[in-house]
């Protein structure tokens, strides 16, 4: 195994965890921003206040996008598992 397949293999398995971990990183970042932004508005000073919502947009962010999620990393899985037979010789 070269280094550079393992550097290879490394970077696949980091684009894919970005990929992967985006929609719920995006989500719970724009409803803290809409949440902070009308707790502002309104002077209330409530720091539970955004957790809820948070939570239920990233459950339903979850349930739309798990499939995807899913078939993304089975996918990389099953191509790393195919190609590294080629990769150790």
């Amino acid at each position: 195994m070269t280094p550079e397949s393992v550097i290879g293999f490394g970077q696949q398995a980091l684009h894919i965890a970005m990929l992967i971990g985006a929609p719920l990183l995006l989500t719970a970042l724009a409803v803290g921003l809409i949440i902070g932004m009308v707790q502002a508005a309104t002077q209330i000073n409530e720091q539970t206040l955004s957790f809820i919502p948070k939570l239920i947009c990233m459950a339903l962010v979850a349930i739309i996008t798990g499939p995807w999620m899913l078939r993304t990393m089975v996918d990389f899985t099953r191509n790393l598992i195919e190609n590294l037979p080629q990769a150790v010789r």
